[in-house]
């Protein structure tokens, strides 16, 4: 190990204390996208201690920057996802900081996202002398929630003007233990677009249906005929995925309603593959609908674009990791189909996005995947983070 590599673990083990109790202040105090206000306030107090200047080019959220004391044109940047899901949480296994606020949780991992990086800020400020050249740390509002804050801090040109060369970002992992780190190169993660469909008929008592047009029998049959759309109008070698998230009509038990609306996702790698798939959608409930005398309102919303991994930036967090202690890259076996806005960066910059091992049967974190009311990380995790985030700024 090098003097260089030592001291980030060394540092990492220092801050992981404090880390940890700001991950359990934002998981006990979580805000939803785009009202990540008091989020916001705690982490630009504390880079603004670090000696980092903030900015802030959207609402909530921010971009800090460091300049390191080693001449280089290197300008790399790390980011973090800071806003909580909309829903309930619970589980024993964080029955000490589970969520204070009604209907907000860290479900997902967010607040280790961004407690991580608060610690990388920590060591890299102690490390500053050894920095080469710009370190620019994300700290991202409203992943969760479309158009998306990657989108948005795109938008704002501020990673541009800094001259952003290559950006990495990472994810919780219930599937690897702390210390590893999964990486796929090329297609990671989906594109995660949807749709809305109504589907509208003629009401009607429930006893005289031959006077209606049921919206819910042609719901029915346009929920049942569309799983063949993926299984018969789309290459067998391109991944797809068509599923009905929601389904909701009707008042009563005797009453037939106008119509029945259906909330569903689609999820490729291609855009121009979804559009078809949208396309299939559209036109086989219309013509379902039409053919029993009802009609359909269809309204398809472009999500993020899929996650593509740049080869040369993979590369480089397993040359990383490599001389790093406790940190073991491992082959994401496949592509996943979920989404995530970090692709809105990889569109323009080289860079890499990971998964963050943080499953153990001792914390719990190992039983629920994301998006669950019992989720949780083990909190070792982020000391695999810290160093990898450190090392792939400090490391030559």
């Amino acid at each position: 190990m090098t003097q260089i590599t030592n001291q980030i673990s060394s540092l990492a083990e220092k801050y992981y204390p404090e880390v940890v109790s700001i991950r359990r202040h934002l998981h006990q105090n979580p805000e939803v996208s785009y009202r990540e206000f008091n989020t916001t306030e705690l982490i630009v107090k504390e880079l603004e201690q670090l000696g980092f200047v903030v900015e802030l080019p959207l609402e909530t959220g921010c971009v800090a920057v460091l300049e390191g004391g080693v001449v280089s044109d290197r300008v790399v940047a790390l980011r973090a996802d800071i806003d909580a899901l909309p829903m309930d949480e619970e589980g024993e296994h964080k029955a000490a900081f589970l969520s204070n606020i009604p209907g907000a949780a860290h479900c997902c991992g967010h607040d280790v996202h961004t407690a991580n990086l608060i610690g990388v800020a920590h060591i890299l400020a102690d490390l500053r002398n050894h920095v080469p050249g710009r370190v620019v740390l994300i700290f991202q509002p409203g992943e969760e929630k479309p158009p998306g804050g990657g989108r948005l801090i795109m938008e704002s040109g501020i990673l541009q003007r800094l001259g952003v060369q290559s950006i990495f970002g990472l994810h919780t992992y219930p599937f690897a233990r702390p210390g590893q780190v999964a990486v796929i190169k090329g297609p990671m993660m989906a594109r995660p677009d949807e749709f809305t469909l109504e589907v509208i008929g003629k009401g009607g008592h429930a006893a005289i249906p031959q006077k209606a047009v049921d919206p819910v029998v042609l719901a029915a049959q346009i929920v049942t005929v569309l799983q063949s759309v993926v299984s018969r109008h789309v290459n067998p070698l391109e991944p797809a995925v068509l599923t009905f998230g929601k389904i909701s009509g009707g008042s009563a038990h005797n009453v037939i309603p106008e119509k029945v609306t259906l909330l569903g996702t689609i999820r490729t790698f291609s855009k121009e593959l979804t559009l078809r798939i949208s396309n299939q959608i559209e036109q086989t409930a219309r013509g379902i609908a039409e053919a029993a005398g009802g009609s359909v309102s269809y309204h398809f919303a472009e999500g993020y674009p899929a996650v593509i991994n740049t080869d040369s930036a993979v590369d480089r967090i397993i040359e990383v990791s490599a001389q790093t202690e406790g940190l073991e890259t491992i082959q994401l076996p496949e592509p996943i189909m979920a989404g995530e806005d970090f692709a809105f960066y990889l569109e323009e910059i080289p860079g890499s996005y990971m998964y963050l091992g943080s499953g153990s049967p001792e914390s719990g974190s190992d039983t629920h995947n994301w998006h669950h009311p019992r989720y949780n990380c083990d909190e070792k995790s982020m000391l695999a983070g810290m160093k990898l985030f450190a090392s792939l700024v400090l490391l030559p």
